[in-house]
């Protein structure tokens, strides 16, 4: 077997798999099965393959998908054999993967995004990727992903931590029938803040009469990346590019974006908040009818397409103040730092962003690939499965941030764990509730500088 290409962060940990557990995985495997509860890894035997465990997803679309593609995985590499197994359930997610991770028991390939994917590399629970992308990635792979996205892997030490799973970038979906209805323009590329602030007041409306609102302008996801995009539109940040440690929260252009948020949704009450409409998400709100506009992904395609019963247009976001911006998603494999198997949990790592496990991605669930090249293939599946809802829709707008490098990543914190449980805490008051005003941010940008290292 090839030598691992480096030593893991952490000193060895206990086997992971129990006997019982090995045994139990055995026999699974004998049936030709994939167990979905959350089994260990195993030392290779004389006479069998190299196990792994590969986590991710839980949704009901995901391990399916897995299942047919691991069967591929498993006819070109009979001598390892990769057990998948589900994410734990959301509400205890992170905390049960910190704890897997502090107890040496995580899968051996696994996926992350969002604030939570950093932290754990933070952490020194990621195997450093750079020796095996030197050594097995040719450029043109490379070219082929989004350069924020792929830059967004790294820790400020310079070690990679993840690959990508998939592009997901932010568009303004709206609803068509109701703009029809009320005579105002499609949003497109030329809009501004200005144009979105119009509209979103011309489709606020009480549409029989009893005082409540019926449909509202917009709405978007109280979230870090969410509301950062709307800072960096304004020229902002939340996080010094600079020094990882030091905030820009408390400017003036991160302070009127999220002003610009906040009185939308309390002042105006052109923008939903969650109680607004019964705490559907937005992409939920959206296909139910309640939204004119929402700020969502192309992740939520797939959904918004099967539960909507109106046309449906999608336009780049508005252009800010001084730039414009999308999100790049940050979704990606890694492997755990202290695996018992780097090399083979490579070659599965490398199955995972092939374009075959794209493709399949795509075709079940509409994910965007994160490679550039299979954007044509996507849209086309999406128009072939809704000919008629898809047809008209301009989904190449999911793909023109990282055409015309207006994408962004979520900006880090060197202690990102502390700095979203604070920022969080200070958004629920501002925005959910209504009962802070956007200035409590001057103190959240001094706490969270107060826990960076």
């Amino acid at each position: 077997m090839t030598m691992p290409l480096q030593t893991p962060h952490h000193p060895s940990h206990p086997r992971l798999a129990l006997l019982a557990a090995l045994a139990l995985a055995l026999v699974l495997l004998a049936a030709c099965t994939i167990p979905t509860s959350r089994l260990p890894g195993g030392e290779p035997t004389p006479e069998g393959p190299v196990q792994l465990v590969y986590q991710d997803w839980r949704t009901e679309w995901f391990p399916p998908m897995a299942r047919e593609m691991l069967d591929q995985f498993h006819a070109s590499h009979p001598d390892l054999r990769v057990f998948y197994t589900l994410d734990p359930p959301s509400d205890v997610f992170e905390q049960e993967m910190l704890a897997d991770f502090q107890a040496g028991r995580a899968p051996d390939v696994f996926s992350g995004c969002c604030a939570f994917f950093p932290v754990w590399a933070q952490e020194g629970f990621t195997y450093d990727l750079r020796p095996f992308v030197a050594r097995d990635l040719d450029q043109a792979t490379i070219d082929d992903w989004d350069p924020v996205q792929y830059r967004s892997y790294f820790t400020d030490d310079g070690r990679q931590y993840a690959l990508p799973k998939y592009h997901g970038a932010l568009a303004l979906y709206y609803n068509k029938d109701i703009f029809d209805r009320y005579g105002v323009p499609y949003p497109d590329e030329s809009w501004d803040y200005e144009d979105y602030l119009d509209a979103m007041r011309r489709l606020t409306v009480d549409e029989n009469g009893d005082g409540q609102t019926d449909i509202w302008g917009s709405m978007l996801d109280i979230s870090w990346d969410r509301i950062q995009v709307h800072v960096n539109a304004w020229g902002g940040h939340f996080v010094d590019p600079e020094d990882p440690t030091n905030s820009r929260m408390d400017e003036a252009e991160a302070l009127a974006a999220m002003e610009w948020i906040r009185a939308r949704m309390w002042d105006d009450r052109v923008m939903a908040t969650p109680l607004d409409v019964n705490n559907l998400n937005p992409w939920d709100a959206f296909a139910a009818g309640r939204l004119a506009m929402v700020e969502d992904g192309s992740w939520a395609l797939k959904d918004i397409l099967a539960n909507s019963d109106f046309r449906i247009g999608v336009a780049p976001l508005p252009a800010g103040p001084v730039r414009r911006a999308t999100l790049a998603t940050t979704d990606g494999f890694a492997i755990f730092s202290d695996t018992q198997h780097p090399e083979e949990a490579w070659e599965l790592l490398q199955f995972l962003i092939s374009p075959d496990y794209g493709r399949a991605m795509a075709q079940a669930q509409f994910l965007q690939p994160a490679r550039l090249s299979l954007v044509d293939d996507w849209i086309a599946t999406i128009r072939e499965q809704y000919p008629t809802k898809a047809g008209q829709m301009d989904l190449a707008v999911f793909a023109d941030g990282q055409l015309k490098g207006y994408s962004v990543i979520a900006e880090h914190f060197a202690n990102q764990a502390e700095a979203s449980r604070l920022a969080s805490a200070a958004w629920e008051q501002i925005y959910l509730l209504g009962q802070a005003p956007v200035s409590t941010m001057v103190d959240v940008s001094r706490q969270i500088e107060a826990t960076q290292p």
